[in-house]
């Protein structure tokens, strides 16, 4: 039977969260990712446990206390707290590596790619997801103000979702191409998903979703009640956006990358 990506996720996760792993998660269905495998920016460790049927071998991450959550999914035979920059790996020691959502965030970025390349033997895979420019250009609220007048006002909004976001990397292809290049990869195979729509969904969901923090915060769950009964309206509601299509308006990019 096919995973429904969408409710596992929903029934652990905020719906606008939720949404874009559930769409993400989809796209490393079939992809031949050898052992061992690094995931770049482990988090809380539950994408790789719906993503995956299998533990991943590494898992690393600079939080700490997010660690601790993530120990207790046993998604990874082995986690690692630090620095994407400076891994505690030997030099092509690693058969494939994956990133989903992270490398949008990391300051210095160019330096984790060098690093991830340092670790990956040659011809090893490295899957990544991350928010390309549509990310910023393609948000609904400055669309409005932009409507009013209020054009200022709107690209205000965009630097403040950006910092709320915590986003800092937002590139096209070329762009890509050529961090990728200097840190030794080629690009196999990329495309755009999650289209404006989707875009406004997760904008929106920032805001709707607040009811979650309060039960993350006290008892470790975003999700208290994770059964039908209570998450049919919003599974109904949120599913209409499950598009997992690549799209030429995407404001999200896909790539799989190869070191050279």
């Amino acid at each position: 039977m096919a995973k429904d990506y969408l409710w596992l996720h929903l029934r652990d996760l905020p719906y606008f969260r939720a949404l874009l792993r559930a769409i993400e998660a989809s796209y490393y269905e079939g992809l031949d990712l050898p052992s061992p495998t690094l995931d770049v920016g482990c988090g809380d460790g539950h994408f790789a446990t719906i993503a995956f049927d299998r533990p991943i071998e590494i898992g690393v991450d600079p939080d700490l206390p997010i660690m601790r959550e993530t120990q207790s999914r046993h998604a990874y035979d082995l986690l690692l707290q630090g620095d994407g920059a400076r891994m505690p790996l030997p030099d092509n020691s690693i058969a494939s590596a994956f990133s989903n959502s992270v490398l949008e965030h990391i300051p210095h970025l160019d330096a984790v790619l060098q690093d991830v390349g340092r670790v990956l033997k040659s011809g090893a895979p490295f899957v990544f997801t991350v928010p390309n420019p549509g990310y910023r250009t393609q948000l609904s609220l400055p669309r409005k103000l932009a409507g009013v007048g209020l054009s200022a006002l709107g690209r205000s909004y965009e630097s403040w979702f950006m910092r709320m976001s915590r986003t800092i990397n937002l590139d096209d292809e070329g762009g890509w191409e050529r961090r990728l290049s200097a840190a030794g990869f080629t690009i196999e195979r990329t495309f755009r998903y999650f289209p404006p729509s989707s875009l406004h969904v997760l904008e929106w969901g920032h805001y709707f979703g607040g009811p979650c923090l309060l039960p993350h915060k006290l008892f470790g769950k975003w999700i208290l009640a994770p059964y039908r009964w209570n998450l049919g309206l919003t599974d109904r509601l949120v599913r209409r956006y499950y598009d997992t299509s690549p799209t030429e308006d995407g404001t999200y990019s896909f790539y799989l990358v190869r070191k050279q």
